[in-house]
């Protein structure tokens, strides 16, 4: 077997169709149909079902260590030339939404300034989406919610961050001027993450403590999207600071702080097997001191705290 087979397998995984996946690797779909015939060939199996243009099972399985390959493979030329040379190659990033928004600026002009031959590439998702890219080696590094107990990851705690109600000012809760309780958030319907978030459970998780068990009026995976719906007046939500965009201003909605002070906690998982490139490891390095140098520029982060 050889690159262009692991490649082709691969291409055909991300875009589905022989053709597709020639457009993606800059040729012709018969060079596609002829390694991929060849793989098989040689592995003594089926890998594509070309009648529902899909991967079998063994393609699946394979596919999964291609992926390993041809990552480990970019990793080494970047290393080499990084050796010779500045540091070279892609950094592949995935982040969660609303921390993506402050720190991705930040991270591409500091990159562009310390390492301008490394490319970053930024995937935004939440966190349940982001840790199969990184097991399966399409990202690096992944900004995500806490807590992670996967013994396969390393993570590193970056800040934690206060997290608020956003209230419709028609909704009772706008009444009062005080900080709401998760108490008196349990009296009414709110926009949540789905069970089995890691916010969710944190969110929950506070709100036992506190004696109170919260209702949702919808689940939503998208920690922007609830706060969005919030501002239009759907009904309240807990987010954190960071989901609230500096330049919306409070016209029918507004911000108030949680009486018991709960915060999330936001870290930087990486594979704990393998070896990150040079310029993976470069834009760890970059986002970690980044963290450590703008924290206070941001409303309601804080640097980890003894625990």
């Amino acid at each position: 077997m050889d690159l262009r087979q692991l490649q082709s397998l691969v291409a055909i995984a991300d875009h589905r169709t022989f053709s597709a996946a020639a457009r993606a690797l800059h040729t012709v779909q018969s060079n596609v149909s002829t390694h991929i015939a060849r793989f098989e060939r040689e592995l003594g199996a089926t890998l594509v079902d070309r009648s529902a243009g899909k991967l079998t099972t063994e393609g699946e399985v394979v596919v999964a260590r291609a992926r390993r390959v041809i990552a480990e493979l970019n990793a080494l030329s970047a290393d080499v030339a990084s050796i010779t040379s500045e540091i070279t190659g892609n950094a592949q990033l995935g982040t969660i939404g609303t921390t993506g928004r402050w720190l991705t600026p930040l991270l591409l002009d500091e990159m562009n300034e310390r390492h301008p031959r490394v490319r970053i590439v930024v995937t935004e998702a939440t966190t349940l989406s982001l840790l199969p890219l990184l097991f399966t080696d399409q990202i690096d590094l992944a900004i995500v919610n806490l807590p992670q107990r996967d013994p396969d990851l390393e993570i590193t705690l970056l800040f934690e961050e206060d997290l608020v109600a956003v209230i419709p000012c028609d909704h009772p809760l706008a009444d009062s001027e005080r900080p709401v309780s998760f108490t008196d958030l349990a009296k009414h319907e709110l926009l949540l993450g789905p069970r089995g978030s890691n916010l969710r459970g944190e969110v929950d998780l506070h709100a036992t403590d506190a004696g109170a068990t919260l209702t949702a009026a919808a689940e939503i995976d998208g920690v922007r999207l609830a706060t969005t719906l919030a501002f239009q007046g759907y009904a309240p939500t807990i987010t954190p600071m960071t989901a609230i965009p500096r330049w919306a201003e409070p016209s029918n909605w507004l911000m108030r702080p949680i009486a018991e002070e709960p915060r999330r906690f936001v870290g930087l998982a990486v594979r704990r097997r393998g070896m990150l490139s040079a310029p993976a490891t470069a834009a760890r390095e970059v986002l970690e001191s980044l963290v450590r140098e703008h924290i206070e520029d941001e409303p309601g982060l804080h640097l980890p705290t003894e625990r």
